[in-house]
């Protein structure tokens, strides 16, 4: 059993704290990095390594279980029910692979993280009207 995710808080982002653990798990589901079965870290561990209240990450995980991607096995953990992984956007996907080949393209033309990230934004919006981004 492994376990593959690593909890990255932004206190400046302006988006809940158990939203932003939500995301994230949700994030590996969509990657293929978290499957069905595998264990999230106990509330705990999330508190360590994050230094974020372990009754935030317990929130997180209860809205995982509501929305059916995860469950709590008492005395076991909390485990990932269902993947939302899609053959297509996988660690070894031909979409990722043009992404990445995309993002080293404009680091060699000089573009900063941001400039990426805005570039990234308005085309997204272009392509996806009224959906929010991550």
């Amino acid at each position: 059993m492994k376990s593959v995710v690593v909890f990255r808080i932004d206190r400046r982002s302006g988006v809940a704290t158990y939203l932003q653990i939500v995301r994230q798990v949700e994030q590996a589901l969509r990657m293929g990095a978290l499957e069905e079965g595998d264990r999230l870290p106990t509330a705990a561990q999330v508190a360590a390594e994050t230094k974020v209240n372990p009754n935030t990450t317990l929130k997180a995980y209860r809205e995982l279980e509501r929305a059916g991607l995860a469950e709590v096995r008492q005395g076991a953990g909390t485990f990932i029910t269902r993947s939302l992984a899609q053959p297509q956007s996988g660690p070894d996907s031909p979409l990722r692979a043009s992404l990445a080949e995309w993002m080293d393209q404009a680091r060699t033309e000089g573009l900063t993280g941001q400039d990426v990230a805005a570039l990234f934004r308005s085309a997204f919006e272009t392509a996806y009207p009224g959906e929010a981004v991550g």
